[in-house]
Order: C-alpha cells, then sequence, then structure tokens
C-alpha cells in the first residue's frame, strides 16, 4: 500500500515572486509550493557543466536548423500557479526566443538540474515532480561529484509521468540522448575540468 503525505501550500505565490528585487550575490531563490528555496551561487565546476551542455544544445539546434529553439541557462520557469511553484533551473530549451525574466512551462520544452553535493533528495524530488506535473517534455538530471558531474539521467514524458529514457556516465564515452528537443551525442566526461 501506498500513502500520500498532504501538506498545506505555503504562504508565497508566483506573484510574490516575481515582486522580490534580483539577488546580488548570486544566489538563486526558486518557489516550492509556496515556500522560497534559496540556493547558493553555483560553484565553478558546475558553471562549466552548464555552460557545455548549453553550447551542445546550441550546437545540435543549429545541426536541426531549428531556429524556433533556444538552449538558455538561469531563467525563471513560472512551473505551476496552483502549486505555488517557480523555478530557475540550470539550463532550459524554450520554444520562444528567451525575452524577459520568466516564462511559462509550456514554453519549456526541457528543463536540466545539475545537483551539487549539497542538494536534498526532497529538494530534487520537488524540482521533478513540478516540472513532470506541469507537462514540461523532457527533464535531465545530472548528478555530480566535487569534481564535476558523474551520471546524465534523461527523461521522457509519458502518460503524465517521466520515464528514464537514457542514461550516461562519466567515463563510457559518448552516449546519444534522443529524450530531447533534438537528440544528440553527448560524453559526460566532457562536463568535467
Amino acid at each position: 500500500m501506498t500513502a500520500l503525505v498532504h501538506h498545506e501550500l505555503g504562504p508565497f505565490t508566483i506573484a510574490d515572486w516575481h515582486a522580490l528585487p534580483a539577488r546580488e550575490d548570486g544566489s538563486r531563490l526558486e518557489l516550492i509550493e509556496g515556500y522560497w528555496l534559496v540556493t547558493p551561487p553555483p560553484s565553478g565546476q558546475h558553471q562549466w557543466a552548464e555552460k557545455r551542455i548549453i553550447s551542445l544544445f546550441d550546437r545540435a539546434i543549429n545541426s536541426a536548423q531549428r531556429s524556433d529553439l533556444f538552449a538558455v541557462g538561469g531563467i525563471g520557469i513560472e512551473i505551476s500557479t496552483r502549486y505555488r511553484s517557480a523555478l530557475i533551473p540550470d539550463f532550459v530549451v524554450l520554444d520562444t526566443p528567451p525575452v524577459g525574466a520568466s516564462f511559462q512551462p509550456g514554453n519549456a520544452l526541457l528543463v536540466g538540474e545539475i545537483w551539487s553535493p549539497g542538494n536534498t533528495s526532497s529538494e530534487q524530488q520537488e524540482k521533478f515532480q513540478a516540472c513532470e506535473r506541469s507537462g514540461v517534455p523532457f527533464f535531465w538530471s545530472v548528478a555530480q561529484d566535487r569534481g564535476g558531474p558523474t551520471e546524465l539521467a534523461a527523461y521522457r514524458l509519458e502518460n503524465g509521468r517521466y520515464v528514464c529514457e537514457a542514461t550516461a556516465k562519466a567515463g563510457q564515452g559518448p552516449v546519444r540522448i534522443t529524450a530531447s528537443p533534438v537528440p544528440f551525442d553527448i560524453d559526460v566526461a566532457s562536463l568535467r575540468l
């Protein structure tokens, strides 16, 4: 038997999230089910991996001649007004030009998170489920240690649930990832410094 844990939504809304000034220290302020989540500025290894992934997406988008797709990092996604959730994923593939500070989940074709060693499993699960619930077609989860990324798991939304379609590990060599708006090969070791 499975039991679902029910908890009340927090007091904060997406409107509250928008009303806050930009954070000057480089940290990210996200809203998960009405509660604030503040994460410190990403490490250098984290930022390097994010830059490399966005660059790989840019190349794949250009190769596929998809002028309707845009790979960006560190932008807001208004995941759900009902569930009071707004995220700032590490990287996103949008189907609209990245003009503005935040976007609707319908514009996010792929959301990706690079998990730092300090990210809790509940934070990871909450973000994963928020994207799944809002219907984002693809979700990438990148695990890392202190040296950088170690594994990528690529999920595709099927019947309202994410299904892991592929995994790639550092040292494995290039792996074809099709759980993406544009399929391409990725070598996780190339994301490490």
